[in-house]
């Protein structure tokens, strides 16, 4: 029979060993076998694989197909916390990083991408609100977030460890709705944007990520994941190659099938 004082700590670390698991949901992903196994993500992979060849990319595909939190938010994470899988064959960078995930509005992004990357807010309307760790980037990586003016729970920067390094990368939120103004002025290592970018900010975007020529493994990245619900805009179409625009004939047999 367990006593009472038994079975309370047993209740115990069984809460603890369920919140710790919240906060491991990126150790979850593209396992080696199993329902979730990575083969059956072909597109994920190209995807990530890309990153070494090419400084601007596009996750473009329809709702629902885990562009966002498996492929922006997936390689976001590997970057700040420098904990890439063994099976990873994109870009690395071997320091911590400086990066920015921006979305459409203030709201959504804090939303979506905050909410997926960094788990739920805890401690409002305390001195110590933070985030509870149980989103994309593990619990246990996270520093102090600051916070920013005129938005409830919005976050301005977060610090993520960089395992390898112990040192700390940076994690910056930025939404559209802000103008391209407000991505001016600091270089970044990477920046995702989930939904797509007005051309104005993508052109930001590209000088943010440009590098410094003097200064090894500076260049940076961009990329974006969206389903084209604008149609052919510039963006769109400065990524789909010039034989297969509209116009071409190559175009037409295409969209013949």
């Amino acid at each position: 029979m367990i006593e009472s004082a038994d079975q309370a700590e047993i209740d115990r670390l069984t809460v603890e060993i369920e919140r710790r698991n919240e906060r491991r949901a990126f150790y979850d992903y593209y396992p080696d076998t199993g329902l979730f196994r990575r083969e059956l993500y072909p597109k994920h992979m190209e995807f990530f694989a890309a990153g070494k060849s090419y400084r601007e990319r596009l996750f473009m595909a329809a709702n629902r197909t885990g562009k966002t939190v498996g492929g922006g938010g997936y390689e976001t994470t590997c970057h700040l916390t420098g904990e890439y899988p063994h099976w990873w064959v994109g870009r690395t960078w071997s320091r911590p990083v400086k990066w920015w995930a921006a979305g459409k509005t203030n709201e959504t992004t804090r939303d979506i991408l905050q909410r997926k990357l960094l788990g739920n807010i805890v401690g409002q309307g305390t001195s110590k609100k933070t985030v509870d760790g149980t989103g994309l980037i593990p619990g246990v990586s996270l520093g102090r977030p600051s916070w920013k003016q005129g938005v409830a729970d919005f976050i301005d920067t977060i610090p993520v460890l960089h395992k390898p390094t112990g040192g700390w990368s940076t994690l910056g939120f930025k939404s559209y709705q802000q103008g391209a103004g407000s991505f001016e002025g600091t270089e970044q290592d990477g920046i995702w944007g989930d939904e797509e970018m007005p051309e104005d900010i993508y052109g930001e975007c590209i000088i943010r990520t440009a590098g410094i020529e003097s200064m090894a493994d500076s260049g940076g990245m961009i990329m974006v994941t969206f389903t084209p619900i604008f149609g052919l805009t510039k963006v769109v179409l400065s990524f789909m190659p010039k034989d297969l625009q509209p116009g071409s004939d190559d175009a037409v047999r295409t969209e013949l099938g």
